[in-house]
């Protein structure tokens, strides 16, 4: 790293952190961070956690607090969607993800990931919504995935929706911070990926069908809170990451049956420092294919498929919310080769996706959504 980027980092970090640069990773900056630059797109959105493409001209993006709102032509649009089920926006629960059906110019509809009321008990669980978006309402709406007990904690909502190349739709949900039951238990909704046909129906081939005191729709388990996820544009293979505790935050490869270990191995321990386990690897849990100690608060994950930026293409874009900063993971294929730090600054990245017309966005919790463009471009 040269004097300027090593400066460069140093006060990135002061700013921050408020605090000296032993507390972040060792992540070195990207030579790249000069070929683009990022530009406003738009404000307005307090937290802009989900990102989807109606068409190469049209953004639906959720405002945790509530809001469905549609940019188009990069101006957010003043006419909010109307239609949407009461939800808990209380702590990191709200309106979370937003999804596509990937025959959307066909039959108008789209998927939708909250902090449900509905149910068992008090306070809310992650609920899946599927709508048709026609002149900005939502008709037709029906709950395909409701994600069991209620409950009152605020966090691990996870929520993350993506389709595969066979059109499962799969659905992340974080343990609700019942480390010690929900995630190990198949009898839970809680710290698991669930695979669903997009009517909420269950795959005949999803791993636990048949066994008796199993949920249907999980795929995999032990997952703490995946707020990333994205499916690998060659293998199909679906792609998470996942936050740990103090440490230990986790990119895993999704395999059909796997316990991926949490709480049981962890690289990380207690916010206070003291650890809950002294195992990192155990026969039958899944090894991550990166992790992070210290924590980056990772948020949103983007393949790179686009020759807009040949320095990227084949990487996964990353967000980290703690270092308000972008990381690029290189992959020799499913194999986390190295990362680099691009844009430190740029803010709380909630959310990263590679638009329908190629370009990046960055959606940042109250800076705004952002777009990454060559330097050279007009």
């Amino acid at each position: 790293m040269s004097k300027l980027k090593c400066l460069l980092s140093i006060m990135g970090c002061i700013l921050l952190t408020g605090s000296a640069c032993a507390q972040q990773p060792t992540i070195p900056l990207s030579d790249s961070n000069q070929a683009y630059e990022y530009r406003l797109v738009t404000k307005g959105i307090d937290i802009p956690w989900g990102m989807a493409w109606l068409d190469e001209k049209s953004i639906l993006v959720s405002d945790r607090k509530g809001e469905l709102r549609i940019i188009r032509n990069g101006e957010l649009l003043s006419e909010k969607i109307i239609g949407l089920p009461e939800l808990r926006a209380q702590g990191q629960g709200g309106l979370l993800d937003v999804a596509v059906d990937p025959n959307y110019a066909l039959n108008s509809l789209i998927y939708f990931s909250y902090s449900s009321i509905e149910g068992e008990g008090e306070g809310g669980h992650t609920s899946v919504m599927r709508a048709k978006l026609k002149d900005f309402k939502l008709t037709e709406q029906t709950v395909i995935f409701a994600g069991g007990l209620n409950s009152t904690k605020g966090q691990h909502y996870g929520s993350r929706l993506t389709f595969d190349k066979q059109g499962y739709l799969y659905i992340s949900n974080g343990d609700r911070g019942n480390r010690d039951v929900n995630p190990q238990s198949l009898e839970r909704y809680a710290g698991k990926i669930h695979r669903i046909y997009s009517d909420g129906s269950i795959p005949e081939d999803n791993p636990f069908v048949a066994q008796k005191d199993a949920l249907a729709s999980i795929y995999s388990y032990g997952h703490r809170n995946p707020q990333g996820m994205a499916m690998h544009p060659v293998t199909g293979d679906i792609w998470t990451h996942e936050h740990g505790p103090k440490g230990g935050d986790e990119v895993n490869i999704i395999q059909q049956g796997a316990n991926y270990g949490w709480p049981v191995i962890s690289y990380g321990v207690n916010y206070s420092g003291t650890s809950f386990t002294e195992l990192t690897e155990k026969e039958g849990m899944q090894q991550p294919a990166w992790y992070w100690v210290p924590s980056i608060a990772p948020s949103g994950m983007t393949f790179v498929t686009s020759d807009i930026y040949p320095d990227w293409k084949g990487k996964i874009i990353v967000g980290s919310l703690k270092f308000a900063y972008l990381v690029a993971l290189e992959l020799d294929g499913n194999k986390v080769l190295s990362q680099e730090v691009l844009f430190p600054g740029i803010g709380r990245v909630r959310n990263v996706k590679q638009g329908a017309d190629g370009y990046l966005y960055v959606a940042t919790d109250g800076s705004g959504i952002f777009k990454i463009v060559p330097v050279s471009a007009i």
